[in-house]
């Protein structure tokens, strides 16, 4: 478990229940740009989420910090379904105000780092199909469209698999 990675000005660590407010607010700031017509309210009570994921046993969330500010978040859990060696991105975000700074980048390398730390073979997420933005993100830190979950009709999230043994 990645408690703290320096890198440059940046550090790189897990994120503790008293960051839940600024965990949640970085997030809708994010979701809010790739949403044209505003954020749906689902009903999703998200720092409950977040403070949900904050404290699974089976996860981890890893934040940036950049001048004593939080801007950038990973959130991630073993996959419970076969194979056990998978992980499951749930959410990675940079704050809009830092984007095309290597956040993102240097986020992914952390959370690769502890993947492979952690034996698993395979990466899956879910992305928005209207976030073209992280679609892009993904595909150039080598994500693929994932051919065990294919689109569906009507589907609002396009699944991709990252491949992490033999790197």
């Amino acid at each position: 478990m990645i408690v703290e990675r320096v890198t440059g000005s940046r550090v790189i660590r897990t994120v503790v229940r008293a960051e839940v407010d600024a965990v949640t607010a970085l997030h809708a700031r994010a979701r809010a740009t790739y949403y044209p017509d505003g954020v749906p309210d689902d009903g999703t009570d998200w720092r409950a989420a977040w403070l949900a994921a904050i404290e699974r046993p089976d996860g981890q969330v890893l934040c940036v910090v950049e001048g004593g500010r939080i801007v950038g978040l990973a959130s991630f859990r073993a996959v419970r379904a076969v194979p056990a060696d998978t992980v499951d991105l749930r959410q990675f975000h940079v704050d809009p105000g830092h984007w095309r700074s290597g956040i993102g980048t240097a986020l992914h390398a952390a959370c690769l780092e502890q993947w492979r730390a952690d034996r698993r073979r395979a990466a899956v997420l879910s992305v928005h199909a209207g976030n073209r933005r992280a679609q892009a993100f993904y595909a150039r830190q080598g994500w693929v469209p994932d051919p065990e979950r294919p689109p569906r009709e009507g589907d609002h999230h396009l699944m991709l698999r990252l491949d992490l043994h033999g790197e």
